[in-house]
Order: C-alpha cells, then sequence, then structure tokens
C-alpha cells in the first residue's frame, strides 16, 4: 500500500470501523453461544447421559450464560477505553505529560509505558473485582480472599517493575539508535527474554504466587515415573500446586524448559480424579511434548512477533499513523503502544486461525493419550473436569471454532470414543 494515499482522517474512520466490526462479531458469536447453551439446558446430551447430572448440565448452562454476558459488558467497556485512548486524545495528553517533565527521553519513554499499563490495569479492576468475587463466587468457585487478591495486584506490579522496566528500555533504546534494522534485533531482545522466562517460571517466579509441593503418593508416583520414561520426557519433578487457595477449578500442565521442566497437578484436580485417570491426563500432556506442540508454537509465535515488528518498522516513520490515532508528537513509545493498541482491530482475523491450530495438536495429544492408555479413562477424565470446572457441552459451532483452543466437548468425546473402538 502507498502510503501516500494514506490520510489521519482515513486511517481514523478505518481504525473505528475495524474496531466497531469486531466488536459486532464478538457479540454475535456470544449471542450465539448463550442461544445453544440455554436452549440445550433442558436435557443432558447423549454422549454425556450416564456421566452428567440435570443439576451439573444446568449449572454449567448458566455459568457460562453469565460469563458471556459480563464479557458483553466487558467487550463495550474496552472498546470505549481503547476510543478514549487513541482518537480522543488520552494518549495525547498522556505523553505531553512525560515530556514537559525534561527527564532523559529513554526513561521518559519507560514512565509513559508503565503509566500506560498502570492507569490501564486500574481501569480494568472492576471487571476484575465482579468476575473474582461475585461471578465466581456465585458458582461456587472463588476460594480467592481480598487479602490474597490484593497481595496477587501488589505482586504483579513489582514483578512488572523489576523484569519489565530494563527490557522496555533495552527495546526502546534499539527503537532510537539501532538503525533501520532495529526491529529484528528488538525480535531477537524480546525471544530471549521470552525463552529467560519459559526457563525462570517454573522454579523462581510461580511459587511467588502459589505453593508447590512434591507428590506424595508413591504408588502413583511410580506410574508416573513409569509413564514419563516411556515418553522419553525427563522431568524436574511432579508437583501439586495450591490451585484451591484461589479457586475451585483444576487443571494440569508441564511447563519449563530443559532441566527445569516439571509436572504441574492442581491439588483441586486430583481430588476428583482416579489414579487411572490422572495417568490418562498426563499422558495427553506428554502427547504435547512428543508431537513437539511446544516448539511448534514456539516458532509460530516467533514468525508472527518478527512479521509484527516488522511492520512496526514501517509504520514508525509514517505520521498519519499517530495523527490517525490521536498523537501529534511521534515518538518510539508513542509508536509503540499505539501499535499495540490498534494491532488486534487488524489481526481479530488471526484468533479463529490460531484457535483451529490449537485444537488440532489437542487432537493429537488425545491420540497420544489413547495409545499410551485406555481413552475411557481419559473420557471420563475429562467429563470430570467439565463438570468441576461447569464448563458446557453443548456450545455453539461458529462460537467454539472462533474462540476454542480446545475441541468442543462432545466433538472431543466422540473422537476418543472412536479410538477407544479402533
Amino acid at each position: 500500500m502507498n502510503s501516500q494515499f494514506i490520510t489521519p482522517q482515513l486511517f481514523s474512520y478505518l481504525f473505528i470501523f475495524m474496531v466497531l466490526l469486531n466488536l459486532l462479531i464478538e457479540w454475535w458469536l456470544s449471542k450465539r453461544q448463550v442461544n445453544s447453551v440455554v436452549s440445550q439446558s433442558g436435557t443432558v446430551p447423549d454422549h454425556f447421559r450416564e456421566t452428567l447430572s440435570i443439576e451439573d448440565h444446568q449449572k454449567a448452562a448458566s455459568y457460562t450464560t453469565a460469563k458471556q454476558r459480563i464479557g458483553q459488558l466487558e467487550m463495550a467497556y474496552g472498546v470505549i477505553l481503547l476510543f478514549a485512548w487513541t482518537i480522543n486524545g488520552g494518549m495525547e495528553l498522556l505523553n505531553q505529560l512525560w515530556l514537559s517533565s525534561n527527564i532523559d527521553p529513554l526513561f521518559a519513554g519507560v514512565g509513559f509505558i508503565f503509566s500506560f499499563i498502570f492507569i490501564s490495569s486500574l481501569l480494568g479492576i472492576p471487571f476484575a473485582i465482579y468476575n473474582t468475587f461475585f461471578l465466581e463466587s456465585k458458582f461456587g468457585f472463588n476460594k480467592t480472599t481480598i487479602t490474597t487478591f490484593i497481595t496477587d495486584t501488589a505482586k504483579s506490579i513489582l514483578l512488572s517493575i523489576l523484569l519489565g522496566a530494563p527490557l522496555i528500555w533495552v527495546i526502546l533504546w534499539l527503537m532510537d539508535g539501532a538503525g533501520e534494522l532495529w526491529w529484528f534485533k528488538v525480535w531477537a531482545v524480546w525471544m530471549g527474554f521470552t525463552l529467560l522466562m519459559l526457563w525462570a517460571w517454573p522454579t523462581f517466579l510461580a511459587p511467588l504466587f502459589n505453593k508447590f509441593t512434591p507428590l506424595d503418593n508413591s504408588e502413583l508416583n511410580t506410574k508416573i515415573e513409569n509413564l514419563l520414561k516411556s515418553a522419553g520426557f525427563v522431568s524436574n519433578g511432579i508437583f501439586i500446586m495450591d490451585g484451591s487457595k484461589r479457586s475451585g477449578h483444576g487443571n494440569a500442565y508441564f511447563t519449563g524448559l530443559g532441566e527445569k521442566r516439571r509436572i504441574v497437578f492442581y491439588d483441586t484436580l486430583l481430588e476428583s480424579l482416579s489414579d487411572e485417570e490422572i495417568l490418562a491426563v498426563l499422558a495427553h500432556e506428554l502427547g504435547h511434548f512428543k508431537n513437539g506442540h511446544i516448539k511448534k508454537r514456539l516458532i509460530v509465535s516467533a514468525t508472527m512477533s518478527l512479521l509484527a515488528l516488522a511492520l512496526l518498522g514501517w509504520l514508525i516513520g509514517e505520521e498519519w499513523f499517530y495523527q490517525g490515532l490521536g498523537v501529534t508528537t511521534p515518538s518510539t513509545h508513542t509508536a509503540l503502544v499505539l501499535f499495540l493498541l490498534a494491532s488486534p482491530a487488524f489481526s481479530f482475523w488471526v484468533q479463529p486461525v490460531m484457535a483451529a491450530y490449537s485444537r488440532k495438536h489437542e487432537f493429537e495429544a488425545d491420540e497420544f493419550a489413547a495409545e499410551s492408555s485406555d481413552p475411557k479413562y481419559l473420557i471420563s477424565a475429562l467429563v470430570a473436569m467439565y463438570r468441576e470446572n461447569a464448563a458446557t457441552v453443548t456450545p455453539d459451532q461458529l462460537y467454539s471454532a472462533y474462540h476454542d483452543s480446545h475441541p468442543p466437548a462432545p466433538v472431543r468425546i466422540a473422537h476418543l470414543a472412536e479410538l477407544k473402538n479402533s
């Protein structure tokens, strides 16, 4: 596209159109999801009649509907804030405040970005409070106390400053003085930081928020070790996380890189599954490892971030980009934040593509689990997790295709049933 034909006004109109289009699509999909769940709440689907009670099915329907409706309000609120920051001058006002401070431009840029993040987080607190202390509490999931909520917030802010400030300083320094290929050097720094966080998270950062204790079940430990050995997976340990400290939801995952890799089960999950079901869930997670999904996702993420930074490398020199989004004084720090704010409006179509890619990986991991153990155990484990998490088993197909990183419950269970009978 020849930039000489793009005016600030044209870009403003295009930006507004794309934001509103995205909002309308999301609202439409959300309405479809609510209609699908509500219309099928009176009867448990055939695949689940022996494992889900009508009470559990209707609880999931009510929970899903409540989340969708508050989500619709939250999306509208987000659009209002987005327009306030951009075309209505919020970003320009904040930028001028920092420019008038007469401090070093690099430190002013870091301060600008952190103040933007802080104000945005502050504006999002009402929904965080409602979702945690009202919505989750209403359905019996919330275990977070006010003290834990405040402590978590304080820890997150402190970590953001300690880890984020040096990173942002380096990025802005490269953007200012690393020449035309600054975007490639920033990408290299960002990927290095990402890999460092993946390595450090399980051992040094996650314990700041949760308690991790070694699995204290010798019989189950032996079975798990045998499964890990057969998959060729070297682990730093098998740990139980005190997920019940904050929520009644359950999950399992493996995390970390190299020698820091570890298997983590939520304590809430262990309470609801048998040993065979736990092994089946673990086999699914190992399926991601055996199929190289983590590496593949890292490669995709790295490629997309490189392309995004290359695009920013072009936009940073275009005045219409700044003026069209309400900023009159171009700078590297405003370009970075404006890009992060505006890009979702033009790239929302990527979401269903990535969701489909993720669902493909989930099917492959299920297939590995079915080869490692009887699929009936993964089926029963999944149903237990749907029940404990009040996850709907009657989602709208379009909503699920657009949003869900995991296959919808009926499709996933049917697929496992086919593997069981094959």
